[in-house]
């Protein structure tokens, strides 16, 4: 009764952990969740009143299949005020969060037999999308060295006559590694070489960036703008991941084959959600900016924390708010109970169960030697967590 593409799906391992230990916490068992990836924060009053507004003055109706003409242009002003790149409304596809554009965004350009390529560590859900649009994952290993990010010889390796396209997320999910222009720079060297392979640029953390800003492909590459497609959207810079509001930009080819799809699957995102957009694009980014001081001060915390505990390695992120330190020495280890730690999954619920902290294991973005912790809790929650971490790997033998 089951088709094979829900068969050959695997269901989010963050989900699976969050609603794990959510179950825990209703059974009364005292959890620190570092595993989800949402902030902590409140949406800022300035973009609820906006909904609110909207909801009084009936605004209830379905918009234009795209999204609404003002979003779409208030969109472009943003991607020219903020990331220096030219884009026209038409060219823009608002969708109910930026997962939705990424994934229809592949069932608009992938068919049967083409390869995607992912650098790993990759957000989990980025594998199982490229499956349902028909193509094949193709998974690129990045090494801890070079904090988890794709090199240009990697790249080249990997790239061949069945690519289609690559996914690149920076900052990144899982790992906080931002690239730099020149980074970009150099991948953007080898994409050169291959005209029709599509760049999917994940860039829903842009205003997370601690140490420098954030730079888009493009503004590193503009001659690659005719195949690339950014992907953004408004559920972490401003705490709006209940909104389901996200957005792509790219060639008008894409463009319109995506806003196809999404008038076939969805339609048009929430009306009073685009009115939220408006708000948060056009009003104060002071909320933003005190989110982002924040998580850089707790990054600063946990990433001293993880490196002061034996056989942990932990590089300084550069955005988002997770870490993604390398804890291989730990597999093999057996748990007090007896219990032998093979995997990060075995690891992972481990810390869950025995010592009340959720985690991500690796094995869910395909980097098993590490894991993911997610910062968006306080810091009173985050220095529990570190120390039940702490007596957690201190207990395995």
């Amino acid at each position: 009764m089951i088709s094979k593409r829900a068969q050959n799906i695997s269901p989010s391992e963050t989900l699976k952990i969050t609603g794990r230990a959510k179950q825990l916490a209703r059974e009364g068992v005292s959890v620190i969740s570092l595993s989800a990836g949402e902030p902590d924060f409140k949406t800022p009053s300035h973009i609820c009143n906006a909904a609110i507004e909207a909801i009084t003055d009936g605004f209830h109706g379905y918009t234009m299949n795209t999204g609404m003409p003002e979003l779409r242009e208030t969109v472009c002003n943003k991607l020219e005020r903020d990331n220096r790149l030219k884009f026209e409304p038409s060219q823009i596809v608002l969708s109910n969060g930026a997962k939705q554009s990424i994934g229809f965004s592949l069932l608009a350009t992938v068919d049967e037999g083409d390869e995607v390529l992912i650098p790993a560590p990759y957000w989990v859900s980025y594998p199982e999308m490229v499956k349902m649009a028909g193509g094949t994952p193709v998974v690129v290993k990045t090494e801890f060295v070079n904090d988890y990010k794709l090199t240009p010889g990697q790249l080249k390796d990997a790239l061949n006559k069945k690519t289609k396209a690559i996914i690149l997320c920076s900052p990144s999910n899982p790992t906080g590694s931002c690239y730099t222009r020149e980074e970009l720079e150099d991948l953007a060297s080898v994409l050169k070489n291959y005209p029709d392979v599509i760049i999917f640029s994940d860039e829903i953390y842009e205003y997370i960036v601690f140490d420098d800003e954030h730079v888009s492909i493009l503004n590193a590459a503009p001659q690659l703008k005719d195949r690339t497609v950014i992907v953004n959207g408004f559920s972490k810079g401003f705490a709006m991941t209940g909104w389901r509001l996200g957005y792509i930009a790219g060639p008008q080819s894409i463009v319109d084959a995506v806003a196809k799809i999404q008038s076939q699957e969805t339609s048009a995102p929430s009306s009073i959600s685009q009115k939220a957009g408006i708000a948060a694009y056009t009003g104060t980014m002071k909320p933003v900016e005190e989110m982002r001081k924040a998580f850089k001060k707790r990054r600063d915390f946990i990433v001293d924390e993880l490196r002061s505990i034996d056989g942990v390695q932990c590089f300084m992120p550069s955005g988002a708010f997770y870490v993604f330190p390398d804890v291989h020495v730990f597999l093999g280890k057996r748990t007090p109970e007896g219990d032998t730690i093979s995997t990060t999954t075995d690891l992972s619920l481990y810390l869950l169960e025995k010592h009340g902290v959720a985690t991500v294991p690796g094995d869910a973005f395909g980097e098993p030697g590490g894991i993911r912790i997610s910062y968006a809790v306080s810091m009173e929650e985050l220095k529990e967590a570190v120390a039940r971490i702490k007596d957690g790997l201190s207990s395995l033998s």
